[in-house]
């Protein structure tokens, strides 16, 4: 099916503006959006406000109480899809004793019912596949053919969830010493929670509580404030695939709300992913409370190009890993490293950047959409200018482009800084939008550079990954040893 007839097919679905409508036929709220936060009066019947974004507690999908509330934004058109109340905090407390109680028949439920609900699950992702891509466009800005990558990324975490009774195995050793047997038994924790970004608003939620529930663990969800439409769908379809009342809760918030999911006593288990500023924090504040945290933070990932790569292949892989879903992941291409003479490579480089088309996501010949915010723009266009006022040269300027039709979208075009130093603040920084740095280093410094304990260098413990380009792996052999 080509993009052009999905995006007709979604278009048909509702237009731009679909309904988030649960299993029993109940409307919540609609998507489409910007990012500011706002005080706002008790929902009204006037039909043209917002609709409010519901917590899900129990089972049931409420409206908070707080008068606080942030609006969801429509990177490309800058139109208010819904609004996000703060969850207060005794509805985040509502939502833990939920989990808390749903756990004491959940963790007892045959693991193979737990496996019937997620192939269930898969199943309806299946179906509703083009309304979930076409949300996270909506609110999130990417092209349609990324959403819908987004959402099977998360199906294949379902996938893996409908063979978990294997991996749940223990173990079994007789006779270790005399007359003792031992074994392992694994069981689930209790009542976990999830913090999500917002550059994957379906993946990364499809992350975290397919599999933590297929253990027997219940779960509570904060999702992104920016695009938190998807994970309301997703909850909605784990509830219609037979997800008992409680096993899975979501509340909304920022720091507040993240802080209380570090510190609550009744919650076992907390998975992060997002900035590393954010990451750091939650993985301290919440190990400090004895909980067990995996916190998965940003990257700054180069791409060490050889003299004899292929050009074709690696152009094509550079412009993709460092442009695709407009930069806005932590495993995008951010700094590329030419061993010997850029110049040939930059040409070819700057000319595949150029066709890229920069569109809003829904247009179907879109190659990237919009960054998430204004904020976000800013920070872009401020750490571009930063290098060129350190002395990088900006062989390709994507900060003034302006898009026929959206001239109000958070869009930054394909960007190219080249003759990049490591003391920079862009080469420091994670960039987060579709700008590649380039450096070159000649044969000889090769090694200097790839073996230097800066925090950009490709010995990158903490903050990236790095790809090799080459035609004969002898010449880069020596990097082996490392």
């Amino acid at each position: 099916m080509s993009l052009q007839s999905s995006v007709q097919r979604m278009r048909n679905l509702g237009g731009l503006r679909p309904q988030i409508v649960g299993s029993l036929g109940r409307p919540h709220f609609t998507t489409t959006a910007t990012e500011s936060s706002s005080s706002s009066p008790p929902p009204s019947s006037d039909q043209t406000s917002p609709p409010r974004v519901p917590n899900l507690i129990g089972g049931s999908f409420l409206d908070s109480k707080s008068p606080s509330t942030i609006d969801v934004i429509n990177p490309a058109t800058q139109e208010v899809v819904s609004q996000v109340p703060l969850t207060t905090l005794d509805e985040f407390k509502a939502a833990v004793s939920a989990a808390k109680n749903a756990f004491r028949s959940w963790r007892n439920t045959p693991i193979t019912t737990r496996q019937r609900v997620m192939l269930k699950l898969q199943e309806l992702i299946r179906r509703d596949k083009d309304k979930l891509a076409l949300n996270i466009t909506t609110e999130q800005g990417k092209t349609l053919k990324d959403a819908h990558g987004d959402v099977f990324r998360g199906l294949e975490v379902v996938e893996h969830a409908c063979g978990m009774a294997t991996l749940q195995m223990g173990e079994y050793v007789s006779n270790v010493a005399h007359g003792i047997d031992t074994y392992s038994i694994r069981e689930p924790l209790g009542v976990c929670a999830g913090i999500c970004p917002f550059n994957f608003p379906a993946m990364i939620p499809l992350w975290m509580f397919p599999v933590a529930v297929t253990c027997g663990n219940t779960f509570v969800l904060k999702p992104s404030e920016k695009d938190p439409g998807a994970s309301l769908m997703l909850a909605e379809l784990a509830m219609e695939a037979g997800l008992p009342d409680g096993v899975l809760n979501i509340v909304h918030g920022t720091n507040d709300i993240v802080n209380a999911i570090c510190d609550d006593e009744d919650i076992k288990a907390v998975s992060f992913v997002g900035s590393n500023t954010a990451g750091m924090h939650i993985y301290a504040r919440a190990s400090a409370a004895g909980k067990r945290v995996q916190s998965n933070m940003g990257a700054k990932n180069h791409a060490i190009v050889m003299p004899d790569a292929n050009i074709d292949a690696t152009i094509n892989a550079l412009v993709a890993a460092g442009f695709g879903a407009a930069g806005q992941r932590c495993m995008a291409l951010s700094t590329v490293v030419f061993v010997g003479d850029s110049k040939p490579w930059l040409s070819r480089l700057v000319q595949s950047a150029k066709a890229l088309k920069v569109n809003s996501g829904t247009e179907p010949d879109a190659d990237l959409g919009p960054v998430i915010s204004k904020q976000a723009k800013e920070r872009i266009h401020r750490l571009i200018q930063s290098g060129v006022e350190s002395g990088a040269e900006l062989v390709l300027d994507g900060r003034n482009i302006l898009v026929p039709g959206y001239e109000n979208g958070n869009f930054v075009g394909p960007t190219i800084l080249a003759g990049v130093r490591q003391d920079m603040e862009c080469y420091k920084e994670e960039i987060f939008g579709p700008v590649l740095i380039c450096m070159e280093v000649s044969e000889a410094q090769r090694l200097q550079f790839l073996s230097s304990n800066t925090s950009g260098g490709l010995k990158l413990h903490r903050t990236g990954n790095g790809t090799v380009f080459v035609r004969s792996i002898e010449s880069f052999s020596p990097l082996l040893y490392l």
